[in-house]
C-alpha cells in the first residue's frame, strides 16, 4: 500500500505547477508591463508557503519570511546581470549568469543575515535604484515571435512541482531561513527567461525583467508583512495580508503606468 504521505505531496507539486502555469501563459500573451507584474506575484512562493503553514507553527513562517526577503534582494544581482546581458547574448549565457549572480548575492546575505529593517531598506533601495537604471530597456518589443517548443510548459511546470515539494520535505531539517530562501527561489523569472527569450528575443525579454524591479518591492513588502504579522494574526490571515499587499502594489504601479502613457 502507497503510504499517504506521497499522495499529500503530489498534491501540493500539482497545485503548485498549475498555478504558476497558468499564471506563466497569462503573462505570455501580455505586454512586458503585464507580464512584469504577473510574474513578481508569489505565484510560485505563494503555494509553497501555504504547504509550509499547514505543517509548521506561524513561527517558522515568521523566520522563515527573513530568508525569502533575503532571496528576493538577491533579486537585483539576476535582475541587473540579466537585463545587460540579454541586449547582446543569448539565453544559456544570460540565464546562467543571471542565476550565479542571484546565488552570490543570497549565500552573501544568508551569511550576513542582516536584520528586518536592513532588509526593507535595501530592497526599496535596491529596486528602486535598479528601476532608474532600467529605464532605456523598459519598452523593448519583440521584432517576431516563433512558436513556443512543445516542452515549453511541462518543463516549467515540473521545474515549481519540484520547489514545492522540495521546500515543503526538507523544511523541518533545513531549518525556517533556509526554507524562506528556496521558497522565494526565482523560478518564474528564471524559468519565463528561459522559455521566452528564444521566441521573443533578448531585448524584448530583458524589458520584462526590467519592469519587474518596482513589482519586486511590493514582493518584498508582502513578504515582509509575514514576518511581523504571522505570530500575531496566524498563519493564514498573515499570507492573506501579504497577499493582498502584492495584488494592490502591482494595481496601483500599473495605474500609474496607464497615468503616465
Amino acid at each position: 500500500m502507497i503510504d499517504p504521505w506521497f499522495f499529500l505531496l503530489f498534491a501540493k507539486m500539482a497545485v503548485a505547477a498549475s498555478v504558476v502555469v497558468g499564471c506563466s501563459l497569462l503573462a505570455e500573451r501580455s505586454g512586458p508591463m503585464v507580464a512584469a507584474m504577473i510574474a513578481t506575484l508569489p505565484i510560485s512562493a505563494g503555494p509553497v508557503y501555504v504547504f509550509l503553514a499547514l505543517e509548521h507553527e506561524p513561527a517558522f513562517l515568521a523566520a522563515g519570511a527573513l530568508g525569502s526577503m533575503s532571496a528576493n534582494l538577491a533579486n537585483t544581482g539576476l535582475s541587473l546581470a540579466y537585463v545587460l546581458l540579454a541586449q547582446r547574448f543569448g539565453t544559456l549565457l544570460s540565464l546562467g549568469a543571471a542565476l550565479a549572480a542571484w546565488l552570490v548575492a543570497a549565500m552573501t546575505l544568508r551569511a550576513l543575515e542582516p536584520s528586518f529593517i536592513v532588509l526593507i531598506c535595501a530592497t526599496v533601495a535596491g529596486f528602486g535604484a535598479l528601476h532608474r537604471l532600467f529605464r532605456p530597456y523598459l519598452a523593448a518589443r519583440p521584432k517576431a515571435v516563433s512558436a513556443r517548443p512543445w516542452y515549453a510548459i511541462p518543463l516549467r511546470a515540473g521545474a515549481v512541482a519540484m520547489l514545492a515539494g522540495t521546500v515543503t520535505t526538507v523544511s523541518s531539517h533545513v531549518g525556517p531561513a533556509w526554507s524562506g530562501v528556496l521558497a522565494a527561489f526565482p523560478v518564474v523569472l528564471s524559468s519565463m527567461i528561459g522559455m521566452l527569450q528564444p521566441r521573443i528575443g533578448g531585448p524584448a525579454m530583458a524589458a520584462v525583467i526590467a519592469n519587474s524591479a518596482l513589482g519586486l518591492i511590493g514582493f518584498g513588502l508582502a513578504i515582509g508583512s509575514v514576518h511581523l504579522s504571522a505570530v500575531a494574526l496566524g498563519s493564514g490571515l498573515s499570507l492573506g495580508l501579504g497577499l493582498a499587499i502584492c495584488i494592490v502594489w502591482n494595481l496601483g504601479l500599473m495605474q500609474l503606468k496607464r497615468g503616465r502613457g
